[in-house]
């Protein structure tokens, strides 16, 4: 049997075990870290920034809505992503939820954390036999 046009039109990117789902730049602005985490397709309404001893962790969700013209159509690949997502960045316990700001625009939501003075030294860790 042939294989179907449609079996892999798109490509999966979970078949090469990278996802796409939150990829983040980090970059160094003045006295800043600034992280562009890509979420596109979230309303700024479902997407949430929490911070907790330390670890800034950042959440979008979207519920799958079911529409009456889903159960006429018969789909032959659904690559929507419906479901919850989230990273955890750890940003110091020095920084307090005031100390962080964000903004959203195009599917990229761009949080800006200052850098912090404490600065812990470099420890080696031996590795045993």
């Amino acid at each position: 049997m042939l294989p179907s046009i449609f079996d892999n039109v798109f490509g999966d990117v979970f078949e090469k075990g990278e996802s796409t789902i939150m990829k983040t730049d980090v970059r160094v602005v003045d006295n800043n870290y600034v992280l562009d985490i890509d979420v596109p397709g979230y309303d700024k309404e479902n997407i949430k920034l929490e911070l907790e001893r330390g670890y800034l962790t950042v959440t979008a969700s979207e519920e799958k809505k079911e529409d009456i013209e889903d159960k006429k159509e018969k789909y032959i690949r659904r690559e929507r992503y419906y479901g919850k997502c989230s990273r955890t960045f750890y940003v110091g316990e020095n920084i307090t939820d005031e100390d962080i700001k964000a903004n959203y625009k195009n599917g990229i939501l761009s949080i800006t954390v200052p850098k912090t003075s404490k600065v812990d030294s470099k420890k080696v860790i031996e590795i045993s036999d």
